[in-house]
């Protein structure tokens, strides 16, 4: 009894003991080099056994990342357009031209790459301006031909001469009066600036700017004249100008280019019937004007156009004039 007594309090004093905190471990230099990196920018430096040590590099900023990560050209007005459209899609139009315009702005221009927007116009005028000059000087030279083939110096009437003589420039002449198309030059991110373009004019068709977002619109579709978006929101601002013409004219365009875009087909029956019903009351105006002139001229001998009638014979479908005196 009194040995298990004893075992039981030595096992109390045992448990009662404090416990003893763990000291400290100092960091021992000995056998590391402290001096074997010099890179004072390092996040960390692992010192080795020996003598040598390996640095860790800090990690990268967010911008030193986001640069690094796409050194594109056009990456930064990339950028610039999705935040526009992220503000178009919330309606505010004001915010997403002004970040359309920023892309537009960040879009890499010149040499090596392309022409800016404005550049592009500029060409096209100078090209349609040629093209009229080249137009009013084959006319001038038609009428001076004309002009020469009546009668020759003696009065007498001139003969036709062979087709090695007048002829010879015919096939010439020929190629010059086919139409020509102005060709633009090509831009590397031509089709991403064309976006960038389109996108600011539909902000434009909300804020009813419809003459800036046509320019635009002339911009995006001179950088790619397949895109079909453009034409579509060109034929809306041509047609809140009242240009049903030109709206019609993009329409069926948008409509070759993909037959499958149901907007485009609505917008050409549409426009379609509305373009018809212009020209006949254009036709009805200009018919009453005519008849206002010929009844002022008739006027003098007491006559009107009433006095004539247009008879169509069924046989021919040719048209004779009648003249009835008592009307």
């Amino acid at each position: 009894d009194n040995k298990e007594a004893g075992k039981t309090k030595n096992l109390r004093a045992q448990t009662q003991q404090p416990k003893t905190m763990p000291t400290e471990t100092k960091f021992d230099s000995e056998g590391f080099d402290l001096g074997a990196s010099d890179n004072k920018e390092a996040a960390e430096v692992i010192y080795e056994m020996g003598g040598g040590a390996t640095s860790i590099a800090p990690p990268l900023q967010k911008e030193e990342e986001h640069k690094n990560s796409d050194s594109s050209p056009i990456a930064e007005a990339e950028r610039l357009k999705e935040l526009g459209n992220n503000e178009f899609r919330q309606k505010n139009h004001l915010d997403a031209f002004d970040y359309y315009t920023d892309a537009i702005e960040a879009s890499p221009m010149g040499e090596g790459m392309g022409p800016s927007g404005k550049e592009l116009l500029k060409l096209r005028e100078e090209f349609d301006e040629e093209q009229r000059e080249r137009q009013a000087e084959r006319h001038r030279r038609d009428m001076e031909r004309r002009r020469g083939q009546g009668k020759d110096k003696d009065g007498q009437d001139k003969k036709d001469e062979d087709d090695g003589g007048n002829n010879t420039n015919d096939d010439e002449e020929e190629e010059e009066q086919r139409p020509v198309e102005f060709i633009p030059p090509r831009h590397t991110y031509g089709s991403k600036i064309a976006v960038y373009y389109a996108n600011r004019a539909a902000t434009s068709l909300h804020l009813g700017r419809h003459e800036e977002a046509i320019e635009d619109c002339d911009i995006a579709l001179l950088y790619n004249p397949t895109y079909v978006k453009a034409l579509l929101r060109r034929c809306t601002a041509y047609e809140h100008t009242e240009d049903t013409e030109g709206a019609l004219r993009d329409a069926k365009r948008a409509y070759e280019l993909d037959p499958t875009n149901a907007v485009a087909r609505k917008n050409v029956a549409r426009l379609q019937k509305i373009e018809e019903e212009r020209l006949e009351k254009l036709k009805e105006e200009t018919m009453g004007k005519l008849k206002d002139l010929g009844n002022s001229i008739l006027g003098n001998f007491g006559l009107s156009l009433d006095n004539f009638a247009a008879v169509q014979d069924p046989n021919t479908g040719g048209y004779s004039i009648s003249f009835n005196q008592n009307k």
